[in-house]
């Protein structure tokens, strides 16, 4: 069993074994027109800041604050957030809380209280304890860090709605599974649950642009 995912053919492998272990799983991986991406990037202080920046706000609004704090601030590291005016992060559009959060995170670098060298070496859960300790990082971020960042092989953010919610559409289910649910259903995919993910998000980013597509009108 591979340590870490790193190129696309640990992922192609992961999708070959989930097609066996379950038939939902068989069942969207032969419907899908492409491969399972990779969804590999870079890790460190600009990954989990870009992700605080992301919550509960559009695509679109999270793309232009992040385009925006890149230009303020260059190049992007701790010490230069830290050093920068409250004022100058509410022109660049980082709500109060957000900036806490990116302040508590530049902190914990700088001082070394979050050592993320260090969770490649670490457990799963060891490494996620470790993210959480720092406000503003909570569990769905942490995972998705360790999944897309750090490539952890076994990772299932089961309190992810898209995934339920997709889940639940393939399986048939009348009501959408909880976390909990969730968490305990994804353990027919260990060791590959963050591939499984992948299948999920994928199987779903196609569904809604073929439902797009039906809905587009044609003319003569």
């Amino acid at each position: 069993m591979i340590t870490a995912i790193k190129t696309r053919a640990h992922v192609d492998q992961g999708v070959e074994e989930l097609a066996k272990l379950c038939p939902y799983m068989d069942q969207m991986i032969g419907a899908l027109e492409g491969p399972v991406p990779t969804r590999l990037r870079k890790g460190g202080f600009a990954a989990l800041l870009h992700a605080i920046v992301s919550q509960q706000v559009s695509v679109s609004s999270a793309a232009a604050i992040w385009e925006r704090l890149e230009g303020h601030i260059d190049p992007l590291t701790p010490e230069n957030f830290l050093s920068k005016r409250n004022t100058t992060m509410r022109e660049i559009g980082l709500s109060r809380p957000k900036e806490k959060y990116g302040r508590a995170l530049s902190t914990a670098l700088v001082s070394g209280t979050l050592r993320l060298n260090t969770l490649s070496r670490m457990s799963n859960d060891d490494a996620m304890a470790h993210l959480c300790e720092v406000p503003g990082i909570g569990q769905w971020t942490a995972e998705i860090y360790l999944m897309f960042c750090l490539g952890k092989p076994d990772i299932f953010p089961s309190g992810d709605i898209a995934l339920q919610n997709v889940y639940q559409a393939v399986a048939g289910l009348e009501e959408r599974p909880s976390s909990k649910e969730m968490a305990v259903i994804a353990e027919r995919w260990s060791p590959w649950r963050s591939v499984a993910a992948r299948v999920l998000w994928t199987y779903l980013r196609q569904m809604r642009m073929q439902e797009k597509s039906k809905n587009v009108e044609t003319y003569p």
